[in-house]
């Protein structure tokens, strides 16, 4: 039996919407909140497609928004997986806005969705092998291991057990903070 192989592209997803006066705030801008929403139905549509199983979202690693959306604007969403473990799937998304009247686009923001595939019975699923075929597909995958290992030393270097917050008094003067004189002893 072949082994099950698939490459980023046949993950690849696209969706484009028009952003409509009911998702936005009152100066005509696009709620984020509303547009996150859009990126995790995306990322469990590509992760889906991928794996051929129900998938669920793990984690979402920063979201930072570099342009509004206006209303009226059509929001358009790029998805792929650019990493996989042996459940887990990383999904890269792009969106992308668009002037109706104009043709501008801009990049409003790039995030990357951790997403584990599932069984019918709700245990963690096989996912395939990721086939890197060119050197951006090598560049993304290489990116997605470098963020999710650099998640993990942060989480051990900042968990309760390990974490010594006396070893960063003196740093934290050069901030805007006051520190409790009970924390000095």
């Amino acid at each position: 039996m072949p082994e099950n192989i698939k490459s980023p592209q046949d993950s690849a997803v696209e969706i484009t919407e028009l952003m409509k006066p009911m998702n936005s705030n009152f100066s005509g801008k696009i709620h984020g909140g509303y547009i996150l929403n859009l990126m995790d139905q995306i990322a469990f549509a590509c992760a889906s497609k991928y794996s051929g199983q129900y998938c669920v979202t793990a984690s979402v690693n920063t979201v930072d928004f570099k342009n509004p959306v206006s209303v009226g604007e059509f929001l358009t969403l790029k998805a792929r997986v650019n990493y996989v473990g042996n459940t887990s799937m990383t999904v890269g998304i792009r969106v992308i806005s668009e002037n109706i009247q104009t043709g501008e686009k801009k990049h409003c923001n790039s995030s990357y969705f951790v997403m584990v595939a599932k069984t019918k019975e709700g245990k963690n699923a096989k996912v395939p092998k990721l086939k890197l075929r060119n050197s951006e597909d090598v560049r993304r995958f290489i990116r997605s291991k470098s963020r999710l290992e650099t998640n993990k030393l942060r989480k051990q270097a900042f968990s309760k057990q390990s974490f010594n917050y006396k070893e960063h008094l003196e740093e934290l003067k050069e901030f805007n903070v006051f520190i409790d004189p009970s924390l000095l002893d």
